[in-house]
């Protein structure tokens, strides 16, 4: 197949795979990416990975969903062209683009490097892009995205494991740092050890600070303690380990988006401990004050981080050897991976082999 044009201000042909409506079901897709521009990057899609918000996404649970939907926002690749005014990448340089592709330049959160928190950020799967097309994510062939959004891949960081770590570890990564549980020698608590929780252990753990697992479930200390080497584990619906942990944690970081009492995770805080919240509940939690009030405690929460801690995110995982532990699947098993992961069957991360498998 002849090499595909980019020429600047002209629409890329691409192909991926879509959902067309709420069943979620993804097929095969042609469309074309927006014009490329002359800050722009271009680049050939060899792995993304697979996140509980693109299942939410493509069955519309959040009500914003517009089809066709091409999921995807843990991409990365290698640039095949770059705009005539592009200077942070060349052709050929490894680059990962993760849940946003845009944002306003003009607020106060973007002049703080928090393009995240922009009132006008473009996400990467199924946003709005300033020239009014559609975004579609890294289910497909080729992604195009301005340089400001897109990190450079440093060399000794493996694609397919590293991929995840442009939303799921700016996700912990950013609350860490953010609160000041960063420090060696802290105590922090991770609630939850699945894609978000097993990455936030492996940070906290490089940054020098103790990590205690927190689930409901015995049936992870083996994993949490073995494989991934935290410090110690916690039962939650254990009444006497809790009572044995009450006031023993600088932080909390609370990955689970299912419904879950808050009350039992504030007691294990210290003075002045916060508890951080990254995982999205689809109804309201109950907050008890009074605990809050009587240890000077904080509830905050975090939302990925902005393009320069992410990039700074990335090289840190890169010298420490941090990456995602992940299941690499081909394009055509993506809707068993959606079947399996609203089950939360995988360990811990689908990650798709798009470069390999994507069948045009």
């Amino acid at each position: 197949m002849a090499e595909k044009s980019h020429q600047e201000g002209y629409p890329t042909k691409a192909y991926g795979w879509a959902a067309r409506d709420q069943s979620g079901v993804l097929s095969p897709f042609n469309f074309s990416r927006r014009a490329t521009g002359e800050k722009d990057v271009a680049f050939k899609v060899l792995f993304c990975g697979v996140c509980h918000t693109d299942l939410h996404m493509i069955k519309n649970e959040w009500g914003i969903s517009s089809y066709p939907v091409v999921p995807g926002h843990e991409i990365v690749g290698q640039v095949t062209a770059v705009g005539s005014k592009v200077e942070k990448f060349k052709v050929g340089d490894k680059v990962g683009v993760g849940y946003m592709i845009g944002s306003c330049h003009s607020c106060d959160s973007c002049h703080d490097d928090l393009e995240n928190y922009c009132p006008e950020v473009i996400l990467t799967s199924g946003g709005t892009y300033h020239d009014g097309t559609t975004t579609y994510g890294g289910f497909s062939d080729i992604m195009i995205a301005d340089e400001h959004y897109a990190v450079r891949i440093p060399e000794n960081l493996p694609l397919d494991s590293g991929a995840p770590l442009l939303c799921a570890g700016i996700t912990v990564y950013s609350p860490l740092k953010f609160y000041g549980l960063d420090k060696p020698g802290m105590h922090v608590g991770v609630v939850g050890l699945g894609g978000l929780g097993h990455v936030a252990v492996k940070f906290a753990k490089a940054m020098g600070v103790k990590v205690t697992v927190i689930s409901t479930s015995l049936k992870k200390k083996e994993e949490a303690l073995e494989h991934l080497g935290a410090h110690s584990f916690l039962v939650s619906r254990d009444p006497h380990q809790m009572q044995a942990a009450t006031g023993t944690m600088d932080g909390i970081i609370d990955t689970v988006s299912a419904a879950h009492p808050l009350l039992p995770l504030i007691g294990l805080l210290k003075t002045q401990g916060k508890l951080v919240l990254v995982g999205a509940p689809a109804k309201p939690l109950e907050l008890p004050v009074f605990p809050l009030i009587m240890g000077r405690k904080i509830v905050g929460g975090s939302s990925i981080g902005g393009m320069k801690e992410t990039q700074e995110m990335i090289d840190f995982a890169a010298k420490n050897n941090i990456t995602a532990d992940v299941e690499v699947i081909p394009m055509e098993y993506v809707n068993t991976a959606f079947e399996r992961l609203s089950k939360a069957d995988v360990r811990y991360r689908f990650v798709i082999d798009v470069g390999n498998t994507l069948k045009i």
